[in-house]
């Protein structure tokens, strides 16, 4: 038997890699799509918080001083992160008897405001790269090795498609197999370059925690807590004097930092021992206007106001670090440019989708029927119901009662619900019957909550954008197009 050459071995190690890493990687492409506009559906999931308004820094700062010196006079460490386009309230931090705690204040009247109980827009952040309910580290590690499957399905599939070029440009409707095929191929095209860039950078991000031997050899036992200080805002701080000593006025800090960084925002302000002689003052700088998300920040002496440090730039490992993690999280990104990111994370999603739709199709008269039908069902009820369930999470926030015991738990059960029973659907119903039932139901669900936003909440979408409250009126539009969609596609799967 002669030995299969390159093409053919690429094409079998694509197929499989694809296969095995297919129903995740479908998953971490729509929520980690999802997590470029995490903060605004966070907006969008705390209705109680009203639409930003522009403040200015020092006044706002003051405020929030006031706040924290009442609810958290007794903590070693305050946490101030200042409102800015992307979010609309002060987030406070401290640490109480052992235990964190936060609070939000709106920016305009500095009286603190109580919001429903969510993790709101971070839920879909934190389980793109976790998995949620696995132990964290074995979803980290689970997700990098299918961003390392998912690079080598990519090179794969470039040394396969020979006229790659020509096929981007290729769709054949109404041809079976050929119409999945030339729709894998022109969708892993269309947004090679980000599929690439994001893989990449995702593994980048988390390189401590998959090849941790370096920082070990540098730093011994140590490595843990020492990259902390290196990668976050982690200053050095003397112990407390037990001197007793005014906090130095903050204004004063605020405007050195705006002449040292020109236009570049002030974050967050990080406060080490309030009250005490030995206080410090961090004013972290944002990462809005650059592309690193390495920590650049100003170190002041916390009761006379004199400058103790800049660290305005970081090692070139760290900047390599932070430019890619930047990369990754898009945060200098406009709306517009996140949105490309949103598409283009929504195409690779799409590209992994019709991937494994196509492998069934491929092997419907070659594989045990058995097998087929156990992965045809699994692609319906990763694929079709992952489209249910996030609607379901955000409907959840809407009409899950305010006083409920860990509200935020109960709305990602309700996420997770959605997902178990779309799996129950899948095995119990007819596979073409199932897959119209559950994208109907998916749209619906997403057209539902314009609707219930509307009756729950002032914020629906007539009042919002007479008000100007663009977030709720971009997110409640998405949702109504989203449902649209999938309402045309379902129409689509009846006829056929």
């Amino acid at each position: 038997m002669a030995k299969p050459g390159l093409r053919q071995a690429m094409a079998g190690l694509h197929v499989w890699v694809g296969v095995l890493a297919g129903w995740l990687l479908y998953a971490i492409f729509v929520t980690g799509g999802i997590s470029f506009f995490r903060q605004e559906l966070s907006q969008w999931m705390r209705p109680e918080i009203a639409a930003a308004s522009p403040q200015d820094d020092a006044v706002v700062v003051q405020r929030a001083l006031a706040t924290l010196s009442q609810v958290a006079a007794g903590s070693d460490k305050w946490v101030l992160t200042l409102p800015g386009p992307r979010s609309n309230a002060v987030e406070l931090e401290w640490e109480n008897g052992g235990r964190h705690q936060r609070a939000l204040l709106d920016p305009a009247t500095g009286k603190q405001v109580v919001a429903r109980d969510t993790l709101a827009g971070e839920f879909f952040y934190y389980f793109h790269f976790s998995l949620h309910y696995l132990p964290r580290m074995t979803g980290r590690w689970l997700v990098g090795l299918c961003a390392m499957m998912a690079l080598v399905a990519m090179v794969s599939g470039l040394i396969v498609h020979r006229r790659l070029f020509s096929d981007f440009f290729t769709f054949r409707p109404g041809r079976a197999n050929r119409s999945w095929l030339d729709a894998h191929n022109g969708l892993s095209v269309l947004a090679l370059p980000f599929h690439l860039m994001i893989v990449y950078t995702g593994l980048v991000t988390l390189m401590f925690t998959y090849m941790p031997w370096g920082a070990q050899a540098v730093y011994g036992e140590q490595a843990r807590p020492a990259l902390a200080s290196i990668m976050q805002v982690r200053p050095d701080t003397p112990a407390r004097s037990g001197i007793a000593h005014p906090l130095t006025a903050l204004p004063p800090i605020l405007q050195q930092a705006s002449r040292r960084w020109g236009d570049a925002t002030v974050s967050q302000i990080v406060i080490s021992h309030p009250g005490d002689a030995n206080a410090r003052v961090a004013i972290v700088r944002g990462a809005r206007d650059r592309l690193s998300v390495a920590p650049a920040y100003l170190l002041f002496d916390g009761a006379s106001g004199a400058l103790l440090a800049a660290h305005d730039g970081a090692s070139p490992a760290i900047t390599a670090w932070g430019v890619a993690y930047g990369l990754h999280v898009g945060r200098f990104a406009d709306p517009y440019l996140r949105f490309m990111l949103l598409l283009c994370s929504l195409a690779g999603a799409a590209m992994v989708a019709t991937g494994m739709l196509l492998w069934v199709l491929k092997r419907q008269h070659r594989w045990p029927p058995r097998v087929l039908l156990l992965v045809e069902r699994g692609n319906l009820a990763c694929i079709a119901g992952l489209l249910a369930a996030v609607p379901a999470f955000l409907l959840a926030n809407r009409l899950l009662p305010l006083d409920l015991a860990q509200r935020s738990n109960r709305e990602i059960d309700c996420f997770f619900a959605c997902w178990g029973i779309a799996l129950l659907h899948a095995a119990w119903r007819k596979p073409t019957t199932a897959w119209r039932e559950q994208v109907t139901a998916a749209a619906l669900l997403w057209l539902a909550l314009p609707a219930v936003n509307a009756a729950l909440t002032s914020r629906g979408l007539y009042r919002s954008w007479l008000a100007g409250d663009w977030v709720f009126v971009a997110c409640d539009t998405l949702f109504a197009l989203t449902g649209a969609v999938l309402l045309l596609v379902a129409a689509r799967l009846g006829r056929d």
